[in-house]
């Protein structure tokens, strides 16, 4: 039996998986550019870890998809589907103080490991962005590295390319990224935690060729900001 019912958001994001890889996307034919903003949390003091915050982006971004308010018929499911059938384009920047607090009144989930805070705000384009949002710094993101040990049982790993020594902003729309891939190629819904650690070259060399079996989930940047057009910069194991 055929269904009338549309997809929900990363069922659609799923199917350009369905039949190896990914299909590619045009630009944006009216010129209209979508994004999600990704807030993070990053006082003065106390400053928040590297890893938590990675965290906290990733589980924040596939958050917003699995919202009951994005499902089929929610206030959401148009802005958000719009967004997935797209370039799923994520713009990081940083907030602290009261124009954190703000962007708490906006649409959107914020997610909370450890003491790193992070908000994935709903999908709009990017020329049209809130004043809560446009008037936050997309630069200034560095954070030193951090030591979080190795991930917990059971925990799908979000593997980052240590080459490419990304900002935290760059990373964090990265493993937001990749936790909405991992999401739609098994088919959740509900959202999961993940563990995000950097990989080294040869922890790295071994991912890729696991995302080449079809074992991981790969990440291909589109080049935008920081690396050039199709590098991985993410790989998601189980």
């Amino acid at each position: 039996m055929t269904s009338l019912d549309p997809p929900g958001v990363l069922d659609a994001l799923g199917a350009r998986f369905a039949d190896g890889p990914p299909r590619e996307i045009p630009p944006e034919a009216d010129g209209v550019v979508l994004a999600m903003p990704v807030i993070l949390r990053i006082e003065r003091d106390p400053v928040p870890e590297r890893t938590p915050l990675l965290e906290a982006a990733a589980e924040a971004a596939v958050a917003v998809c699995l919202d009951e308010r994005a499902a089929p018929g929610g206030p959401w499911y148009d802005a958000v589907r719009a967004w997935t059938d797209g370039r799923i384009r994520k713009i990081a920047r940083r907030a602290r103080g009261a124009h954190w607090r703000a962007v708490q009144d906006l649409d959107g989930v914020t997610v909370a490991v450890g003491s790193a805070e992070v908000r994935a705000l709903l999908p709009g384009p990017v020329d049209d962005a809130p004043r809560e949002v446009s008037r936050l710094q997309i630069g200034g993101t560095d954070l030193p590295d951090d030591e979080p040990g190795p991930p917990g049982a059971g925990i799908p790993v979000i593997w980052v390319n240590g080459a490419l020594e990304m900002t935290v902003g760059k990373a964090a729309a990265q493993v937001g990224h990749a936790s909405m891939l991992d999401a739609a190629a098994r088919g959740l819904d509900a959202v999961p935690s993940y563990a995000v650690r950097t990989a080294d070259p040869a922890q790295w060399a071994r991912l890729c060729e696991a995302a080449e079996r079809g074992a991981a989930v790969a990440v291909r940047d589109a080049g935008f900001t920081e690396v050039a057009p199709g590098t991985i910069t993410a790989i998601t194991t189980p």
